[in-house]
């Protein structure tokens, strides 16, 4: 029977995740078909824009050329008009006078004969008859004018549509993910010179394989890419998985999107836990900070509410964890006394881990390390056999030592500006770093039996957390040799819990 409804849960759960499939790829089909819909009466659009430019630029140069033709009839019509009329001038001048000429050789008189011939010897030198050109002074030749279009007609008949670039292809196994940084490789299914860059997106989701369409996030663009790879570097993973597609573009058009690829990023998120904090911390969900007047002000309130809730009326300035519980650890009661503590809400029950703690520069007294849900609400820190971490005290005298179970190492280098946190919950490895050089500060060996909470104590002063962090490649790389130096924090690090 047992057996029967393991197989049939499984059967469920493997239905199930085909249901998931099936609608995302339903979700995604629709989506497809509505950009086929948008895209074409798009590129509709944008065919009539070019047809109606490139109509209203031969419209312009017929008008040009129209005007030119028109301007050359003009000139020459004025032209010969004006030496028609030159030479109508000249043939009714020229005929009055050789009508002359001609009544003169009937005059008997030889005084008045020889004056007539003066006269008219005079009059034919100054004639304008004599003086013309015979030849027009312009031709009536167009020709030069006229136009040939059959190269531009096979350009017009050879028009069709821009060539597209292929698809690249994101190649997984050079893809990198490392340091809070993410490499995407790709390469062009065939060489294409024509390629003028790459435009690259993703996007973080919490779901493995394709792409959702209905995905709560957006795709961020990464454009003008020149090379065949990029890396994303500087990236929180609050996320755990990440999409990347990429396309190549011309200089004119951008071809298809490439085969999406999803890539691991997981990494520890939490946030600072103000339901249990002590009740003078000003908690946020990434920054603690000490207030020695925060208790005042709700005194009152929990006394009077006791038996309703122990954790009393968050102040109106501090950020309620609201609709993200605590993981493992349910309800607590606050911290009190003199364990100014705030602790993470996730619990670490596996694996490796790393997240950074940053002070504030006038912070008197802080800790920072891990410890059991269990942790008593009046326990500090490094005082007892649940908790472990590196105590820094800046008032009255510096120090710096690493706690637990009440015992105490003081550490001979300097605190850094900021502090990364190594835990390896397997490997019962708790390691502090400074998180700029990465020199390793100091270590605790133990053997973890219950599940880890980051915490933090603060006194006068304050404290800011980065999280969504993988463990750096130069503390892996520390770590594979950091386990035989250890001897000398032995005193700590024998009880085993």
């Amino acid at each position: 029977m047992d057996s029967q409804k393991e197989a049939l849960q499984r059967i469920i759960s493997t239905l199930a995740n085909k249901n998931d499939e099936i609608q995302n790829f339903i979700d995604t089909l629709n989506q497809t078909l509505k950009g086929v819909q948008e895209n074409s009466s798009s590129v509709l659009s944008e065919l009539d824009e070019e047809f109606d430019s490139l109509y209203s630029i031969l419209d312009e140069v017929k008008e040009r050329m129209i005007s030119s033709i028109k301007q050359e009839r003009a000139q020459k019509s004025q032209e010969l008009q004006s030496q028609l009329s030159q030479c109508n001038n000249a043939l009714e001048n020229s005929e009055e006078l050789l009508e002359f000429a001609t009544r003169s050789l009937d005059i008997k008189e030889s005084e008045e004969f020889s004056k007539a011939a003066r006269q008219i010897k005079d009059r034919v030198t100054m004639a304008s008859a004599f003086r013309l050109s015979l030849r027009p002074k312009v031709s009536d030749n167009m020709t030069h004018l006229m136009v040939d279009f059959s190269q531009e007609r096979k350009m017009l008949q050879a028009l069709k549509f821009l060539p597209v670039p292929k698809a690249p292809e994101i190649d997984p196994v050079e893809c990198l993910v490392a340091d809070n940084a993410v490499t995407v490789a790709w390469r062009m299914p065939e060489e294409d010179r024509k390629i003028d860059h790459f435009i690259l997106e993703y996007r973080k989701t919490n779901f493995d394989g394709l792409p959702r369409v209905k995905d709560e996030r957006c795709w961020e663009l990464v454009d003008h890419i020149k090379g065949t790879e990029h890396t994303l570097s500087g990236l929180k993973f609050d996320s755990k998985y990440m999409n990347f597609r990429v396309r190549a573009c011309n200089k004119a058009v951008a071809g298809e999107y490439s085969d999406p690829v999803t890539l691991e990023t997981k990494a520890l998120n939490f946030v600072l836990d103000n339901s249990s904090s002590h009740v003078n911390l000003r908690v946020e969900d990434s920054c603690v900070e000490w207030d020695p007047t925060g208790g005042k002000g709700q005194e009152s309130k929990i006394k009077g509410k006791e038996n309703k809730s122990r954790s009393g009326t968050p102040s109106p300035k501090r950020t309620s964890v609201g609709s993200r519980p605590p993981a493992v650890r349910g309800s607590r009661d606050r911290f009190t006394g003199e364990s100014y503590t705030v602790l993470g809400d996730t619990a670490i029950e596996s694996g490796q881990h790393y997240w950074e703690v940053k002070a504030q520069k006038d912070c008197k007294s802080y800790s920072v390390g891990v410890a059991y849900k269990t942790l008593g609400k009046f326990d500090q820190l490094g005082k007892t056999n649940t908790s472990w971490c590196v105590h820094v005290n800046n008032w009255l005298q510096n120090t710096f030592a690493a706690k637990h179970n009440n015992k105490v190492k003081a550490l001979d280098v300097a605190v850094p500006e900021k502090m990364g946190v190594f835990c390896d919950f397997d490997g019962g490895q708790l390691s502090f770093y400074d998180a700029n050089s990465k020199q390793l500060l100091y270590s605790f060996k133990t053997k973890f039996t219950q599940p880890v909470l980051p915490g933090f104590m603060v006194w006068c002063g304050g404290l800011s957390l980065s999280t969504g962090m993988q463990v750096p490649s130069a503390v892996r790389t520390l770590q594979k040799s950091e386990n035989g130096m250890t001897g000398s924090a032995s005193s700590l690090n024998n009880v085993t819990q």
